[in-house]
């Protein structure tokens, strides 16, 4: 590492100090140090030990390589990246006075000039490479990280080459043709589709350039997927000029077309997402593919890392440097959106690393209306980074070869060091928020100077002329090529009658099926074997005999080896036996969120701990199937991580996904992702997802936060068949529901309302036969003897079943009988017409819930159920979800057992 990477400006004494050490023993310092103090001729100065005085060339030394540090630590701050600003002051500055010099050392030789690999040099001539270095166009800011390989890297890199570009004639054009491209294809839209919104990447156009090059350099280096998130500005110049979208697709959808899919709702244009294969300039093909998402800001980034991370286990067998995952965000949306810490924070996490994200901030340096100092504290929008420790690149926009020269180094990183790298591309908008926006109500000076900024394309040409690189005439030959071709698209576009929708069930997704209006009609077998249910029932209640477990854990294990012998399971093994199912006919169960590993029940134990040390063991993944589970304590996210999960589903059809919450109540937390995503991606963006989530959820006294997850959101929420909301209540249940996932033809969110009081509930077990046959039943018939003899039948979700039930047998009541929804939705009405059918002379119909009148299932069910005229049972409305206080809790659940069993119902 660099020797001097935490020296201070007044800690020049701390190298003296080291120096006196080595005068005395060279054995005594680092060798690095021995390396150094050799290369100075200190030998030659006057100079003895004893008197413990440095000469003062010797001490001036010292302080040349303290200016050295200033530069490569503050540099950034005194840069020329801000192309329409004038940059803040910063104080101390980079003055000779600062470092105990002046200018009468400025022709001195210093030997210190060998550390940035000058050799001996005077001192204007170090200061001037080091301004070229650090202060120019390019700004750096990574004197922070602690790997010295990394820092050393770095320095080398930059220093070597004074952080000046140098491109060939053919590279210059190639720059030149992408800055042709994002320029006229924004100037031909805002001409032929006026006051329509489309983000404009005017102001920022080198980002295309620097994006392609990026792009370039990566799949020479082995890349070979890219998975690109960013928010709306630049969007379509992104699609038609790096993915080569067709621009007459472009163009149909500013028409207004009617989707050739019906069924499909659709979205703005510059929310949808689009993939494809691409030859780069090398000759090597690249998928590329760029992810739909909101407007919600930053939202997509955990969704892009899972679906690189997916990637990267599946296709390229677990090789981060075959996928990179590439997020574009804004200078305002990267500093005041927290989503960016949680990726930030899963990074290098076993359970969500990826082998790095370049990150590229488009800094307009505002918000919407918002100026950047009321946006952040932090002195740039880039300063998350540091958090793990990541270089960050501060470019000035209008210089294009200096972006360019840092997105392939960027790369390169990314490739050696399989880390974070941020590019912070200093530009501008030259509109407001949206085209129809007028900036210069909050932003007068500003705009006045962006106005008469010319823009970065014509600022190239001009210098690609003056160097005589081409001329004005290739130039302008090479933008009337790139109009006429967009000329000759719309003329296309506008004899489209319908938008083009772009299929996705291709790679993976082939042989999976958009759901019709019947299929969830239909029912799937789910069962499996006996043979095969005990055999895995069998693998994976062993422990192997050659390691020591925790008494406790030995004991749960046992207890399930009783199980299998007294044919009694409990959800734990319901629960595990789907997974180890599904893995043993091929499937990879993936499994993240907060203590699944345990359970936050402790009721799971899929990963256990040998005893007194850290080493762990997984029994799913000890049954010889030929796939594995991955499982993942997830960090204490839940938006960052059901964010990922969601990514990773999107791209894995064939695994089981699965988030649980540590309690349903704490989903909320990921309500972003919910909305916006896993309720309505299907029906935007014509993207199935299966991922799998369990929410927790029952009444039990534990207060207003770990009582409910919401059932009555996901319900209102539901509609076209968008999503699966079941909440079974019994171990085979659950296994079914869980395999049911898998074994349909198409794929849909399914949102598990899953127990806590019935993980150990002595009467909430399955037996072998419910493994073994048949599949998930979205209704559950009461086992009543005569149903002739029910006059008053319930219906009921959940446990709430159990309770009544044994209070029914404790009042003795024969009258009436307790129909559980399993699944809520899509509403099984076919499924409960055939139960009601076997009781001809039921008299009133209930509806039984534990929540408050106002939540739970019960404004749905009784939406669905208007011919039965329900009568409500449950508690009052309430803006709580339920009480803090245990007695209240218990007469609660008192009340409505009475309301239940009297012989006049009450309706709450």
């Amino acid at each position: 590492m660099d020797k001097f990477s935490y020296l201070g400006n007044s800690d020049v004494n701390a190298i003296e100090e080291l120096f006196l050490q080595y005068q005395k023993d060279n054995t005594s310092v680092d060798k690095t140090w021995q390396d150094f103090f050799k290369g100075f001729e200190f030998a030659k100065a006057d100079y003895s030990s004893e008197k413990g005085i440095i000469p003062e060339n010797v001490s001036k030394e010292f302080k040349v390589i303290n200016l050295i540090t200033g530069y490569r630590m503050r540099g950034h701050l005194f840069t020329k990246t801000n192309p329409v600003r004038a940059r803040r002051q910063y104080k101390p500055n980079l003055s000779l006075e600062v470092f105990g010099l002046s200018e009468k050392d400025l022709d001195t030789v210093f030997q210190a000039g060998t550390e940035i690999e000058m050799g001996p040099a005077k001192l204007r001539d170090i200061i001037a490479h080091l301004e070229k270095t650090y202060c120019q166009s390019i700004g750096v800011e990574y004197m922070f990280i602690r790997n010295p390989e990394v820092v050393t890297w770095l320095q080398e890199r930059m220093e070597k080459t004074q952080n000046i570009p140098n491109f060939s004639k053919e590279e210059k054009k190639t720059i030149l043709n992408k800055l042709i491209e994002a320029y006229t294809f924004e100037n031909f839209l805002a001409t032929k589709f006026v006051g329509q919104k489309r983000f404009s990447l005017e102001g920022g156009e080198s980002f295309l350039p620097a994006l392609n090059a990026l792009m370039e350099q990566g799949v020479k280096l082995g890349i070979e997927d890219y998975i690109i998130g960013m928010a709306h500005r630049g969007r379509l110049n992104v699609l038609a000029n790096i993915m080569n979208k067709p621009s007459k697709d472009i163009f149909a959808e500013f028409e207004g077309r009617p989707s050739e899919d019906s069924l499909f709702d659709g979205d703005v244009k510059y929310h949808m997402g689009y993939s494809s294969d691409v030859i780069s300039d090398s000759g090597k093909q690249v998928h590329i593919s760029l992810t739909p998402n909101p407007s919600h800001l930053e939202t997509v980034a955990p969704v892009v890392q899972g679906i690189t991370r997916a990637k990267i286990d599946h296709r390229h067998k677990g090789d981060n440097t075959k996928a990179c995952p590439i997020i574009v965000h804004g200078d305002a949306a990267i500093a005041g959106q927290g989503i960016v810490y949680e990726v930030v924070q899963m990074s290098h996490l076993d359970g969500y690393k990826v082998g790095g994200t370049v990150h590229i901030v488009i800094n307009n340096q505002v918000g919407f209306t918002t100026n950047y100092r009321d946006a952040r504290t932090s002195t740039y929008c880039t300063d998350v980074a540091k958090v793990t420790k990541c270089p960050v690149f501060h470019v000035n926009g209008d210089d294009v070869e200096a972006l360019v020269l840092v997105a392939k180094m960027a790369m390169e990183f990314r490739q050696i060091f399989r880390k974070d790298v941020f590019i912070d591309v200093l530009c501008y908008r030259k509109y407001g928020h949206n085209e129809g926006d007028e900036p210069r109500f909050t932003q007068p000076l500003l705009y006045k100077q962006i106005a008469a900024h010319p823009n970065s394309k014509d600022i190239y040409a001009k210098k690609l002329i003056a160097e005589n690189t081409f001329t004005e005439a290739e130039i302008r030959a090479a933008e009337k090529t790139f109009k006429d071709n967009l000329e000759q698209n719309l003329d296309e576009a506008k004899k489209v009658e319908k938008a083009k929708v772009t299929s996705f069930l291709q790679g993976p997704w082939q042989g999976v099926k958009m759901a019709d209006k019947d299929a969830f009609d239909k029912s799937v077998t789910t069962a499996i074997s006996k043979e095969l249910f005990l055999d895995l029932a069998k693998k994976t209640t062993q422990l192997p005999t050659d390691k020591k477990f925790f008494n406790k854990i030995e004991k749960l294990f046992k207890d399930r080896q009783t199980m299998i012998a007294n044919d009694t399971y409990d959800w734990a093994m319901g629960e595990l036996m789907a997974y180890a199912s599904l893995m043993t006919e091929g499937h990879q169960v993936r499994f993240s969120g907060q203590d699944v590993e345990r359970g936050t029940f402790s009721h799971r134990h899929a990963v256990v701990k040998v005893e007194d040390s850290e080493e762990e063991y997984i029994p799913l993944n000890n049954i010889g199937a030929p796939e594995k589970l991955d499982i993942y304590n997830s960090l204490l996210s839940e938006y960052g991580v059901l964010g990922f999960e969601y990514g990773y589903a999107y791209a894995s059809p064939n695994a089981l996904t699965i988030w649980e919450a540590q309690f349903g109540d704490f989903f909320n937390g990921a309500q972003i992702i919910i909305d916006q995503y896993l309720s309505s991606s299907e029906y935007k963006w014509r993207r199935m997802n299966g991922l799998v989530v369990l929410l927790p959820h029952g009444y039990e006294g534990q207060g207003p936060e770990h009582s409910s997850a919401r059932l009555e959101r996901f319900l209102q929420m539901c509609a076209e068949n968008n999503m699966q909301i079941v909440n079974a209540s019994t171990p085979a249940q659950q296994f079914h529901v869980l395999r049911r996932q898998l074994k349909r033809d198409f794929r849909k969110p399914l949102i598990c309302f899953t127990p806590k009081k019935l993980l150990r509930y002595p009467s909430c077990v399955s037996k072998l036969e419910d493994f073994t046959k048949g599949g998930f039943n979205e209704v559950l018939d009461d086992t009543v003897n005569n149903p002739k003899n029910i006059t008053r039948l319930a219906l009921c979700s959940g446990k709430i079943y159990y309770e009544l039930v044994e209070q029914r047998e404790k009042e003795g009541v024969s009258d009436i009988a307790f129909i559980r929804l399993e699944q809520l939705y899509p509403f099984p009405h076919k499924q409960l017409d055939t139960v009601l059918k076997a009781y001809p002379n039921v008299k009133e119909y209930v509806w039984i819930q534990e929540e408050s009148e106002n939540m739970g299932a019960w404004r749905f069910v009784d939406y669905q159920l208007r011919k039965l005229d329900l009568r409500y049972i449950g508690r009052d409305e309430a803006a709580s979800p339920a009480t803090g206080f245990s007695k209240r809790h218990n007469a609660e659940s008192e009340e409505i057992m009475n309301a239940v069993f009297q012989k006049e119902l009450v309706n709450k």
